[in-house]
């Protein structure tokens, strides 16, 4: 069966992360963006990550820029951008597509597993999140209006395993 722990992605600085590192956390995939109208929600994910870190959760950020261009930057922009401006201390992953034929194979498993609104497997837009438990298994799809806060809820059912 595939589950998040299947997957490799390189990290923003260059390493290759096997996913399972993160086996038997909850985690929340995040495709990320530096100049996107949703780019304040880097401040609520790095509140959900600071609060329940401890517990076993997990967020995994993957910068794209395949909406609008607005994740124009190289690994180092970016990293500082995040660094900078919202001091962020969950993983940064190096940019990958997540629609198309050169779409991540993480993000082509996330979409497969929780199609978004009528059904359709693209992702639309910057900041679509994917709560996924700590069996590795998608939980649930988030649109990139659904505020990090709003998430808590959750999040806090799949660390209790009452999701």
């Amino acid at each position: 069966m595939t589950t998040l722990t299947t997957f490799t992605a390189r990290l923003n600085d260059g390493t290759d992360q096997a996913l399972d590192h993160y086996e038997g956390q909850v985690a929340l995939v995040v495709n990320v963006a530096s100049n996107c109208g949703f780019t304040p929600q880097y401040q609520g994910l790095q509140a959900l990550y600071e609060q329940y870190r401890a517990q076993g959760f997990v967020v995994l950020a993957f910068p794209c820029n395949q909406f609008g261009s607005q994740e124009p930057g190289d690994a180092t922009q970016i990293r500082d951008f995040c660094d900078t401006r919202f001091r962020i201390t969950f993983p940064l992953f190096d940019k990958i597509d997540v629609n198309g034929p050169k779409a991540h194979p993480l993000f082509q498993w996330l979409k497969s597993e929780k199609r978004g609104l009528l059904g359709s497997e693209a992702i639309k837009w910057n900041f679509t999140k994917f709560l996924v438990g700590k069996d590795g298994r998608v939980i649930k799809r988030y649109s990139p209006t659904t505020a990090p806060a709003d998430l808590e809820k959750d999040i806090v059912a799949a660390l209790e395993g009452t999701s």
